[in-house]
């Protein structure tokens, strides 16, 4: 069977080694490709791919808000997040689910950072965001603020998931003078190799900090995350290993296990 990661841009994507690795636990192999795919091209390409006999297909950066819009159906964590980063082939269509959150949530659990009571910071407001939103609020932090660079979007988002929590919506510039225990990146900004412009001291003594982005991605915000003396620094890839774990259990029926599989990528 043949999967896929697609995106623009998807060289950077690790996906294609991890799915070997995850094959290799119950001794098979599977091909699993990286398309670049122009948001004017995502249509047609989810078309093609599926009459080519593609079983499931990975969704990265920029499509996980635009796909909805193509699946026979949502699960439902997607459709609360508004994104979804993994579909599934059906006879007659792809349906879409996200595993994000699930991933985010399994890897916090394996770093041992607490969510429960604290002051949680989420920067971004995109479909990465999204996924990872309702499973924070569902973790009772003590207050979690969602800054981005645009007002509206927090906003929206903020009034989008009410139901199942309190957001406190604000711009990157109204941070000033905040405090916060655990700040979450889920910008892409990392990928122009530059990272947000933030007022002042944001990280709290003893706080950690978390991107959701690795490798060259990661590493501007890093050296932001040292600047503010975090007290524990990581990057994204055991919530890719673990989102990754979900879809292949999604698609294959099988879960694989991921400890071995992130010290792979480490290494």
């Amino acid at each position: 069977m043949k999967y896929a990661v697609l995106g623009q841009p998807v060289d950077h994507s690790q996906s294609p080694r991890i799915h070997a690795l995850f094959a290799a636990q119950f001794g098979a192999e599977l091909s699993f490709e990286k398309i670049e795919v122009a948001p004017e091209a995502l249509v047609e390409t989810l078309k093609r791919l599926h009459a080519e006999g593609y079983g499931g297909l990975s969704i990265t950066l920029p499509h996980k808000l635009a796909v909805i819009a193509q699946c026979g159906s949502v699960a439902e964590r997607a459709t609360i997040a508004g994104a979804v980063n993994v579909l599934i082939r059906t006879e007659s269509g792809w349906n879409g689910d996200n595993t994000d959150g699930e991933g985010f949530m399994r890897d916090l659990a394996r770093l041992n950072f607490e969510i429960a009571g604290k002051r949680v910071l989420l920067l971004g407001a995109g479909g990465a965001a999204r996924g990872v939103l309702k499973p924070l609020l569902d973790a009772k932090p003590a207050e979690l603020t969602l800054s981005n660079r645009n007002p509206w979007k927090p906003e929206e988002l903020a009034e989008q998931f009410k139901a199942y929590g309190r957001l406190r919506p604000c711009t990157h510039l109204a941070l000033k003078g905040d405090r916060f225990d655990v700040v979450v990146n889920a910008t892409s900004v990392g990928h122009t190799g530059t990272f947000l412009k933030l007022p002042g001291q944001i990280v709290a003594a003893g706080g950690v900090c978390y991107d959701l982005s690795y490798g060259e991605a990661f590493k501007p915000f890093e050296a932001w995350a040292r600047s503010q003396k975090a007290a524990r620094i990581a990057d994204g890839v055991g919530m890719l290993v673990e989102q990754a774990s979900s879809s292949f259990a999604l698609w294959r029926g099988q879960r694989p296990q991921t400890p071995a599989v992130i010290e792979a990528l480490r290494a």
